[in-house]
């Protein structure tokens, strides 16, 4: 059994080169996110699916995935250039003189690579999304008593070969089931 104890999430340029391994540090073109709520990330795989029918007693005899998406779920705590800039697709904030600016712009196209390290005490996984893009944000509320949170839905693309993400682990129940043996070659 494993829990989610801690971890972090990355966000870098499209095409920079991912870790291979659990823990491997990202290379320095990854910005750390920073603090993420204590709801942590959320991972969702969705199917949408068609049922064909058998003209004989209307049964349904095949199921066919007709479109899928898998989509990471966090709520960024920290209030920095690198979160800004997710929350608000497409636009930069400039700083001049120890002033900063944002121009809200009309969200675009912004894909990224995006990274997740979970944390269970030694063992270690990571979520490796070589495409994606934030295309959900959450509302923003502006409250005394609360930290200013954002809440950001990342979409993973798929690549050539169909893949949308990479989860690594050096957990050694990843190996081999409890109580089954490796299976000979």
């Amino acid at each position: 059994m494993r829990v989610a104890i801690t971890g972090a999430a990355y966000v870098g340029p499209r095409g920079t080169t991912l870790p291979t391994d659990a823990t491997t540090p990202w290379p320095t073109a990854v910005q750390d996110i920073g603090w993420i709520s204590d709801d942590g990330i959320t991972e969702s795989n969705s199917a949408e699916t068609s049922e064909i029918k058998g003209w004989q007693g209307g049964q349904t005899v095949r199921k066919v995935i007709s479109s899928s998406e898998v989509t990471f779920t966090f709520t960024a705590i920290e209030t920095s250039k690198t979160v800004l800039e997710l929350y608000h697709k497409g636009s930069k904030v400039v700083t001049t003189t120890g002033k900063s600016v944002l121009a809200i712009k009309a969200p675009g196209p912004d894909r990224r690579i995006f990274g997740f390290d979970v944390i269970d005490g030694g063992s270690h996984l990571r979520i490796a999304i070589p495409d994606g893009e934030v295309t959900e944000t959450g509302d923003i509320t502006y409250k005394g008593d609360e930290a200013i949170a954002y809440e950001i839905t990342i979409t993973a693309y798929p690549g050539p070969d169909g893949t949308v993400a990479i989860k690594y682990s050096d957990d050694p129940a990843w190996a081999t089931p409890a109580g089954v043996a490796p299976l000979a070659k």
